[in-house]
């Protein structure tokens, strides 16, 4: 009998989940700060491209992004401005939910998007 091999092909699936949605979400910032001439502050977050915040003069009617989802292990993505790693930082932490680690434990940040 033949039993092919799909341990770890649920955590690369997450983690490609992870790097789509931190590339949506880091495209919604953008957008949002085009019209608003900054991104939002880390006190307002991601939640300010679902919800106006009260400094965002220009705020897209309807938003940015339909809803802020949660990484693929459930938790929020956690958000910085300014970023340590460029203007803004999105990240998961990964499976086990702690900085560091590596392989599904590894943190996921639109400044490692492409390793």
């Amino acid at each position: 009998m033949v039993v092919p091999n799909i341990m770890g092909r649920t955590d690369d699936a997450r983690i490609v989940k992870a790097k789509q949605d931190i590339r949506a979400m880091e495209g919604a910032l953008q957008l949002y700060k085009l019209d608003n001439y900054n991104y939002p502050s880390t006190d307002g977050g991601l939640e300010a491209l679902v919800n106006k915040p009260a400094d965002a003069a220009n705020w897209r009617q309807d938003g940015y992004i339909a809803r802020i989802p949660k990484d693929p292990w459930q938790r929020p993505y956690l958000y910085q401005n300014p970023g340590q790693n460029g203007p803004i930082d999105i990240w998961s932490y990964g499976a086990d939910g702690q900085p560091g680690g590596e392989g599904a434990n590894a943190d996921i940040g639109n400044w490692n998007l492409d390793e």
